[in-house]
């Protein structure tokens, strides 16, 4: 099993804008003065510019562009609808908008399958969203592939035995916990674990602070010690710039890489970087209109692929 992969899958948005449907719970997003064409265009150019730079380091890249005449905002986010494991299994799952469902598209699946990927099984999670029930892909999910442990901060998007359902058919052990921001001075849940937690081959980036509870905060770092996990630490505020959205991937030569934002980047503080620089090499990019309108960053809009290749 590996923790990273050289292959990923992006949506290039053509109707960007703030999800009203997903900006009840997640207090991330804002709302920005400019015209809807502006920011879809902006959107865009964050996009083309992201994509060609983990070009440049040999990442594989498979772009799917959006369908305009879908209302679909967020499409730029297909972590959230799916997953690639390396036994060939693909995860579907519910997602709480209404306008999200429609990201779905089977003709993702098939473009992936032309690149000479072999999909096996599907596993569909879907008919949750008939009891209002929603485990968010690997936005929900920050998974430990080597070590077959999901962790996963409970919220109105990732539902406990929806988790465990997960992890019974994926053959990982849940670690559960929930994450929590100050929202006009109110605890609430994070949204997504992947926010709050990012977890590379040798270390694991997560605020610590924002799981409340003392033993699931506990409980969460004896699992990363045990799997030789350097945890580096980031504020709240650290989280708000996006530094808990990053995701290592594989570039030219095996290369690890860490991906994130350039507003993630530039939050940092020297000692993280440097701490961050001995297990990867650090790629950012700036995708501040996303981030302001979308309410995710670089890890969300990368849908990692793990699948088998033909023989």
């Amino acid at each position: 099993m590996q923790q990273t992969t050289n292959t990923i899958l992006m949506v290039r948005p053509v109707n960007f804008r703030m999800n009203e449907q997903t900006a009840v719970n997640n207090y991330y997003q804002e709302e920005v003065d400019m015209l809807p064409s502006t920011v879809n265009a902006r959107a865009q150019q964050e996009f083309d510019a992201f994509v060609e730079k983990l070009r440049s380091i040999s990442v594989e890249v498979i772009v799917v562009e959006d369908i305009k005449e879908t209302d679909t905002p967020d499409s730029i986010f297909p972590n959230n609808w799916v997953s690639f494991h390396e036994n060939g299994d693909v995860g579907l799952y519910p997602m709480f908008a209404e306008n999200r469902r429609i990201e779905r598209r089977e003709d993702i699946l098939e473009a992936i399958e032309k690149k000479g990927f072999v999909i096996n099984n599907i596993v569909d999670y879907t008919s949750a969203e008939e009891d209002e029930i929603f485990l968010e892909g690997t936005g929900s999910l920050t998974l430990d592939r080597v070590n077959r442990k999901a962790y996963c901060a409970l919220s109105a998007r990732a539902d406990e035995d929806l988790l465990i359902e997960f992890c019974e058919d994926f053959e990982y052990s849940p670690v559960i916990f929930v994450a929590y921001q100050t929202v006009d001075g109110q605890r609430k849940p994070i949204y997504h674990t992947n926010v709050m937690m990012c977890l590379g081959e040798t270390f694991a980036v997560i605020c610590l602070s924002s799981i409340d509870d003392k033993k699931e905060r506990k409980n969460v770092i004896s699992h990363l010690k045990e799997d030789g996990k350097e945890i580096i630490d980031i504020t709240e505020a650290q989280v708000n710039n996006f530094a808990g959205n990053m995701l290592q991937i594989k570039g030219s030569d095996d290369t690890r890489y860490l991906i994130m934002s350039q507003a993630a980047y530039n939050c940092l503080t020297e000692k993280q970087v440097k701490i961050l620089n001995k297990h990867s090499k650090i790629l950012s990019s700036s995708l501040d209109t996303i981030e302001t309108c979308g309410g995710g960053s670089a890890r969300c809009m990368m849908a990692e692929i793990f699948l088998p290749k033909e023989k």
